[in-house]
């Protein structure tokens, strides 16, 4: 019978200013953690992100520091608890003892998972908001959080800590110091087979040793498992449920914690935790596992030795825009658009450039220039209603252009997205393209026109003359366009070719106009609403190109253009693609026929 276990940063400087660093900075340091083999009493300050929920003065589950006032815990371990009948302990060793370095913290906010199912205990995970801020030091720190796409193969060594009972029913005696284990990770396949099919499921993984002896009990439950990868730990799993503790053939099953970076960054607005993508090295042994009622795997295994198809920019295959006019946007339509948000409220358009680089306007950033203050979701399509297709990925750095007019920002981000049709990086230009005039080009953004969903807007517009002022050179003029403060920091954009270039980072236009020739038309932070000699009323821009050497000293190598033979030219649908190839067999059919009867 499954039981749940309710309850089995060395460069962090003591009295850090909460808030000062991005979590991807100060998560997973350990200044006093020296284990290296298993044991059993840890070392005090060991694991600095260890927190011990209390009711009534009793421990009853464990948890994680995962920011100055966020908690990381099981569902399971609040069956019928309030917010405020829970304590929060951080900094403890021994429950039964002084704790010179513990920080206490009433709960303000509970938040068990939607989908949780106390039945089979899949989206076993919840959240605590702790009244108090923490301070951060060497015995009070977050912990890192594996990034979707971690990989546990099998026999990955991790740590798991807690309170909790030694064996099944012995309660940890006293002083009740904190106890750690070492236990390897299970497969899931090799899971289910123990379990039962249908008993694991892809939020859970498993960890402990096949002969038993070693395993999380009961007491450690919402506590972590985490591994250690290039000096940070990284917490994979949430302490859930197993058979008794310790049992042969039962490991502890865990939830996952890499399958819920979306939903806890909804829930965590700012100062979101720092996300690392765990990977495991060798191959993943538990693919060749099988047994009665496991479904066999019938993906295809790429070869070690292939090397994996170039991320390219500009593509995308979900766009078949063929007119003008300004309308509302079909999800994918531009999979480059990044909501920059500053705690919960989106301030300002983006464009994901490449992997781990999203560029914006640097007037963005004129209240915060703060990483840790700032999200950025993609694949995005509506501020308000469903995006299923959406990632949110906290940002570690923000670099600001310095030059005299306007200026750009390149925002780091946490993690790598996983690109799809939805999430795709557009190409800049750095020089090497040309825009000519009346070219047909785009904007987009989210403002006021996008209905009650706030829906992205996209913008049509052709390419103006700038005129013959010196600063022609650096600039981009444009059609007006009814754009906002919101639309701000997202991207003209030129289809050349098979891809969607960028030219420029659109500024929010004032009304002001000159009735003669252009000039000094990127004096001002804000982009000018100027009149030509023609009478011709345009905006203007400053391209990208001019900030080449900014960009390619702060992102270094942008994704190359998707080629005119590649799958990055824009599909109408599948039928399509087929019925052109079949015409251009028929035509040459009819050819060779034609040549015989010649003959």
């Amino acid at each position: 019978m499954a039981m749940l276990r309710t309850l089995c940063v060395a460069f962090i400087i003591s009295l850090i200013a909460n808030g000062c660093y991005s979590q991807s900075d100060v998560c997973g340091i350990a200044s006093l953690n020296t284990k290296i083999v298993g044991g059993q009493n840890a070392n005090n300050g060991a694991w600095p992100w260890q927190v011990s929920l209390q009711t009534s003065g009793s421990h009853f589950c464990g948890g994680s520091l995962i920011n100055s006032n966020w908690v990381l815990t099981a569902a399971h371990c609040f069956p019928s608890y309030t917010a405020s009948q829970v304590t929060a302990h951080m900094g403890m060793y021994a429950l039964k003892s002084t704790n010179p370095n513990q920080q206490s913290s009433f709960i303000s906010r509970l938040i068990v998972h939607s989908s949780y199912n106390t039945a089979t205990h899949d989206n076993d995970i919840a959240l605590l908001q702790l009244s108090t801020s923490v301070t951060f030091n060497s015995y009070v720190s977050p912990v890192c959080l594996a990034a979707p796409g971690s990989t546990f193969y099998s026999d990955t060594q991790t740590w798991v800590t807690g309170w909790g009972d030694t064996a099944t029913g012995v309660p940890l005696s006293n002083p009740k110091t904190l106890q750690e284990v070492q236990v390897p990770v299970v497969g899931n396949r090799k899971c289910k087979c123990l379990y039962g099919v249908g008993s694991i499921t892809d939020n859970m993984m498993c960890a402990g040793l096949l002969a038993g002896g070693k395993d999380s009990c009961q007491g450690d439950s919402g506590g972590p498992l985490v591994v250690k990868q290039n000096g940070r730990w990284i917490q994979g799993g949430i302490v859930s449920f197993g058979t008794g503790c310790a049992q042969a053939n039962y490991p502890g099953v865990y939830s996952r914690v890499s399958m819920y970076q979306n939903w806890i960054n909804q829930q965590i607005t700012s100062n979101q935790p720092g996300y690392y993508a765990f990977s495991s090295s060798g191959t993943d042994s538990d693919l060749s596992v099988s047994c009665t009622g496991l479904p066999a795997i019938t993906t295809t295994t790429v070869p070690p030795t292939t090397t994996p198809a170039p991320v390219v920019c500009g593509n995308a295959n979900l766009n078949t825009i063929t007119g003008g006019g300004n309308s509302l946007a079909s999800a994918g339509a531009w999979p480059w658009m990044a909501s920059l948000r500053r705690n919960g409220t989106h301030i300002c358009g983006g464009t994901l450039v490449s992997e781990k680089h999203v560029l914006s306007s640097a007037d963005c950033f004129s209240s915060s220039s703060n990483a840790s203050d700032w999200t950025v979701v993609l694949g995005r399509l509506k501020q308000n209603g469903s995006n299923p297709y959406e990632v949110s990925v906290n940002v570690t750095n923000i670099t600001l252009s310095t030059g005299s007019g306007n200026n750009v920002a390149v925002l780091l981000l946490g993690f790598k997205p996983t690109l799809s049709n939805y999430i795709q990086p557009v190409c800049v230009d750095q020089g090497d393209n040309s825009f000519t005039v009346n070219a047909q080009c785009w904007a987009s953004g989210w403002g006021s026109g996008g209905g009650a969903d706030q829906t992205l807007q996209q913008f049509n517009t052709t390419i103006q003359s700038c005129g013959n002022s010196s600063s022609s050179n650096s600039s981009i003029c444009t059609g007006v366009m009814a754009l906002e403060q919101t639309n701000k920091g997202g991207p003209l954009m030129c289809k050349i070719g098979q891809s969607w270039v960028q030219a420029a980072v659109l500024t929010v236009a004032n009304t002001s106009s000159i009735n003669s020739s252009i000039t000094n038309s990127t004096s001002s932070n804000t982009t000018k609403t100027l009149r030509a000699t023609t009478d011709s009323t345009v905006q203007v821009y400053t391209k990208t190109a001019s900030f080449s050497s900014f960009l390619q000293a702060t992102v270094g190598t942008f994704p190359s253009k998707a080629s005119n033979v590649s799958a990055a030219s824009p599909v109408v649908s599948t039928a399509t693609s087929f019925i052109s190839v079949a015409n251009v067999l028929l035509l040459q059919l009819s050819f060779f026929i034609g040549l015989f009867a010649w003959e």
